[in-house]
């Protein structure tokens, strides 16, 4: 993920690595107006890539995980490519509690899973969302308007397998005017691979797309 005169990011393990969701997110935000007077807050910070290309761009940068691998992740990818962000452990906007900024960034879990309860301490928390995947992108979504400031922008990254309209739809309702403005087709990893047949039986699979996962990018401006 480094580029030339760039440290490499680092990825502990059992820390989330990026992966297409991440770039396709990094693509959005370097199309937004950052400067060093905007506050961008990235939740579920995981190893910090997106906290690192938003501080790049000159942002005042505040990283979020509930992970404290992903914390000290963050904090070690910070010192070794000499910026500064600000890292917090907690659960998303409950650790800036109080706190608003002009740009949120989130790559939520966002699997869905057969399992009926969502992993505490294993890997798997970085990805697994519930049976519908929306665990914890219906509750970005919820919290996104108290981190933002009037105007501000929120850039959230998720599969369509949980579908994208619904997230829409949940965020016009919280005052935001949101739409999908990045997609892409990648192949499935083994995770969604292994989970194929049961992914076709819960609905959120056709036969036209069995061996690739489509990502999409919403942005959300409040109104």
């Amino acid at each position: 993920m480094g580029t030339s005169g760039e440290s490499p990011l680092i990825t502990l393990p059992g820390v989330y690595a990026p992966q297409h969701d991440t770039e396709l997110l990094m693509h959005a935000l370097s199309r937004e107006r950052v400067d060093p007077s905007t506050d961008v807050l990235d939740l579920g910070t995981g190893s910090g890539a997106l906290a690192l290309r938003a501080a790049r761009l000159g942002a005042r940068v505040t990283a979020v995980d509930i992970d404290w691998r992903a914390v000290f992740t963050t904090r070690l990818n910070a010192l070794l490519s000499r910026r500064r962000i600000t890292v917090r452990h907690g659960d998303l906007t409950a650790a800036v509690q109080g706190r608003t900024y002009d740009l949120v960034v989130s790559n939520p879990p966002y699997v869905p899973s057969p399992a009926l309860r969502l992993p505490h301490r294993s890997p798997a928390r970085a990805w697994e969302a519930g049976p519908d995947g929306r665990a914890f992108v219906d509750r970005v979504c919820d919290e996104a308007p108290a981190a933002l400031r009037p105007g501000g922008v929120l850039l959230l990254v998720h599969s369509a397998l949980c579908g994208s309209r619904p997230t829409l739809r949940r965020l016009t309702r919280a005052g935001f005017e949101a739409t999908v403005t990045d997609r892409a087709f990648v192949p499935f990893g083994p995770v969604l691979s292994s989970r194929r047949t049961w992914l076709r039986r819960q609905g959120l699979l056709t036969d036209e797309h069995d061996d690739r996962e489509e990502l999409v990018v919403i942005r959300a401006q409040q109104t």
